[in-house]
């Protein structure tokens, strides 16, 4: 019989450790908040050129070419978004919606092709000024794909969100989620 105690000192090849755990939630923190600030050239320097930005309808684990997607952007498509917004003229978002994200119940593993896989929670808060004046709620779980650049700094290379009521009608995603 196992006590406790071998039970905690038992260690997972895909641990991680304390500092690296902390390191990838800043990453998280600072990529969300950068985002709800609509600071979108900030967000893009923390993509690597092989990302990936997804926004499937539904919680499936299905082929993104198949199927029907909110969002489905490679690297070059997600460039011309951000460049986009960052002209300050995309009518949707004039006035920019304000929004706010709280982000937790954050899971890091081991990445098969190297770095990190993190699965977190998120609930955002997106006041609609330019339309409604009402504040819409933006529910889901991310699923991120970080890895080191040479420089050492961590990178996205995919983004997954799955958002609670994505397969239903959702109002216009016209920010990075």
């Amino acid at each position: 019989m196992t006590s406790t105690t071998d039970a905690v000192r038992t260690v997972k090849p895909d641990a991680i450790g304390a500092d690296e755990y902390r390191e990838i939630c800043d990453f998280l923190y600072m990529e969300a908040r950068l985002a709800d600030e609509s600071r979108y050239l900030e967000w893009e320097a923390l993509v690597d050129e092989d990302m990936m930005y997804w926004v499937p309808r539904g919680e499936g684990d299905y082929d993104m070419n198949k199927h029907v997607s909110i969002t489905a952007d490679n690297r070059s498509r997600l460039r011309t978004r951000i460049a986009q917004l960052a002209t300050g003229k995309r009518h949707s978002q004039l006035p920019v919606s304000r929004l706010r994200r709280v982000v937790s119940n954050i899971e890091i593993s081991r990445h098969e092709a190297g770095g990190w896989r993190v699965l977190s929670n998120f609930v955002l808060y997106e006041l609609r000024r330019s339309s409604t004046g009402k504040i819409e709620v933006w529910p889901g779980r991310v699923e991120h794909h970080l890895r080191r650049k040479p420089d050492g700094a961590l990178a996205m290379f995919f983004k997954k969100v799955m958002l609670i009521h994505g397969d239903e009608a959702v109002p216009s995603l016209a920010f990075i989620i």
